[in-house]
């Protein structure tokens, strides 16, 4: 039983979202190309609840959205809290910040395209922009290869405190005016 539990555990800890028992039941099922009883499911994550619900763990076994998921316990949300208040304080790079910049006024944009403005190799900003979830795929472009189309999200609009793209500022707002010597006209 202890080799099934430990299944359990792995499929409940690598999943993104809350794990169903039918969810459980058929990763098992493929697994050991039998069927796994749901009874021995639940056996096993009754077990798991019991083993994460002592204080030795700053985690329990939860169910919840439908599923089942590791959630930290109450007593761990303020350490949790001031290291998500840090991680959000992170600035970008500015090879970032130029990405974005190009990918907001561009949109949507691939890749090769990008780099052709940048006039460097973007893969790094890019995955960082998508980690930060400022930017996101928005489809595939009709050319060769069906390059990716990135485009900024609704999470860039919240962070700049913009409603609509129309109120980025226009290129002519960053525009100097030539140096000029001597009087227009004379």
């Amino acid at each position: 039983m202890d080799y099934l539990v430990n299944h359990i555990e792995a499929l409940v800890f690598c999943s993104p979202k809350p794990i169903t028992e039918p969810e459980i039941q058929n990763c098992l099922k493929e697994m050991f190309d039998a069927d796994v009883p749901a009874r021995d499911i639940d056996k096993g994550l009754a077990e798991l609840i019991e083993r994460y619900a002592s204080d030795n763990h700053s985690f329990a076994l939860t169910k919840s959205g439908g599923g089942y998921q590791f959630l930290t316990k109450p007593a761990y949300q303020a350490s949790i809290g001031i290291l998500l208040k840090q991680q959000s304080k992170r600035r970008l790079s500015n090879s970032a910040l130029e990405t974005l910049a190009i990918i907001a006024y561009k949109q949507p944009i691939i890749k090769s395209e990008l780099e052709q403005i940048r006039g460097v190799n973007c893969d790094y900003a890019v995955q960082k922009l998508l980690e930060k979830e400022l930017v996101e795929i928005r489809g595939k472009a009709e050319g060769v290869g069906r390059p990716i189309l990135y485009g900024t999200s609704q999470k860039f609009m919240d962070y700049f405190g913009i409603n609509d793209l129309k109120e980025l500022p226009s290129p002519k707002d960053f525009s100097q005016e030539e140096n000029t010597i001597g009087l227009e006209n004379g």
